[in-house]
């Protein structure tokens, strides 16, 4: 009787011990699909709506400046939007109705539309060393304003720019030379006493701003569409410096 008992007991501990296995592996397993479901949504991303004709309509240059800021800050704190480019891509394949148009130099270490955590089809992009004016940017910049209806241009310098300090050495080569002409006016600008060199740091960011305002001066005195369409309240032209050393971008009083 006790040897049946003991078997019988055996048997008993077999059972709660596969039990207690089975339950263990069954939550290991539930764990694993909810954390392989978590990263699956993550590499999904989000996919936002593209841009309506009527809700750019609704917009204000403030409300895109406002837009603007906040990307800015979630850019800075690492907290981009996750987002699903490849169906982005094929929800603005009928049209285009951006909030703004970004002239940017053409650096490297200015992701534009990181900066300011904007998706595919938000803003228009328009990029060229030193973040210059001339007649096909501006044009590119009537069409954003005039034709697709943005609501602001943001020209965007930014620190330690290699075009600025280029011009303010006052470089010779190749077509190199009659670009930086673009940019030469902004450094006769600067009323500055101390050395006026690419080595001074102090002089390269006043440079630097001398320049952005100088560009937003020509879009106004060289298009008189959009320097109307300012007046007008319709859309607003306003410069800022990117600083690579924070993410940051400052808008220019």
């Amino acid at each position: 009787m006790k040897k049946s008992k003991i078997k019988l007991s055996a048997f008993l501990l077999t059972v709660i011990f596969f039990t207690a296995c089975t339950n263990g592996n069954q939550q290991k397993e539930e764990n694993v699909a909810k954390q392989t479901e978590q990263q699956q949504e993550q590499i999904v991303g989000l996919i936002e709506d593209v841009l309506t004709k009527e809700e750019q309509d609704a917009l204000t240059p403030d409300m895109v400046i406002q837009s603007l800021k906040e990307g800015n800050e979630r850019f800075m704190q690492n907290d981009l939007t996750a987002r699903n480019h490849s169906a982005q891509v094929r929800e603005s394949v009928k049209a285009q109705y951006p909030k703004a148009i970004v002239l940017s130099c053409v650096d490297s270490r200015v992701p534009v539309e990181d900066v300011f955590d904007r998706g595919i089809g938000d803003i228009f992009v328009a990029r060229v060393a030193g973040n210059f004016v001339n007649e096909d940017i501006l044009g590119s910049m009537e069409f954003a304003c005039k034709v697709s209806g943005s609501k602001l241009i943001l020209v965007m310098g930014h620190e330690h720019c290699g075009a600025v300090k280029a011009a303010i050495d006052d470089v010779k080569l190749g077509n190199i030379t009659p670009m930086l002409s673009k940019i030469r006016p902004a450094v006769e600008m600067v009323t500055y006493e101390g050395e006026r060199n690419s080595k001074n740091q102090k002089f390269v960011h006043m440079v630097s701003e001398s320049n952005v305002r100088n560009t937003i001066e020509k879009i106004r005195s060289d298009s008189p569409i959009l320097k109307e369409m300012e007046d007008k309240g319709e859309i607003k032209i306003i410069g800022a410096l990117y600083d690579m050393d924070n993410g940051k971008v400052d808008i220019l009083k």
